[in-house]
């Protein structure tokens, strides 16, 4: 003879665990996407480095060496950049959760190789509205659905930190 319950165990055994699975499951704070944080509290005094990016129409840009590519945000409102052969200097501005606009970037102007992605790189800057974190990346988003760059945090030597 089996206990009697006043409920039906084989009703509720989905519901609960679907509380067990979402208890478990990480939260968007532990996977650092930060959409809903101003950029001026998150971004300062971080460096990235250049990963790909893919373009709205499907088109996929990968650098030969991301150190190459840099983004070096200062807490003043600074932008240090690398772009492939040449450096430069700008700001960039927060107007709200998840937004990022970049001013105006002087670069030097050397010639870079064939195949690099400077010409591109530099004329991007301009369009760049929105950004996020997800999992240690940086992902700034064009205006237009144009393209997301994704970018990865970068030690001072230039050198991947991982994620």
């Amino acid at each position: 003879m089996g206990i009697g319950f006043p409920f039906d165990v084989a009703r509720l055994l989905p519901s609960a665990l679907l509380v067990v699975l979402l208890a478990c499951a990480p939260s968007r704070e532990a996977t650092r996407d930060v959409t809903t944080e101003d950029a001026s509290e998150i971004l300062p005094s971080t460096t990235w480095q250049l990963v790909r990016f893919e373009g709205g129409d499907g088109t996929v840009l990968t650098p030969d060496d991301g150190s190459k590519y840099t983004l070096d945000f200062e807490p003043d409102g600074r932008l240090a950049v690398r772009v492939d052969c040449n450096r430069g200097a700008g700001t960039w501005t927060s107007d709200g959760p998840s937004q990022v606009r970049f001013g105006p970037i002087g670069l030097t102007r050397m010639m870079c190789p064939p195949a690099s992605l400077h010409d591109r790189v530099a004329q991007d800057f301009e369009y760049v509205r929105t950004y996020t974190i997800e999992d240690g990346h940086l992902f700034l988003s064009l205006m237009a659905d144009a393209g997301i760059y994704e970018y990865e945090p970068s030690s001072p030597d230039g050198e991947s930190s991982g994620t």
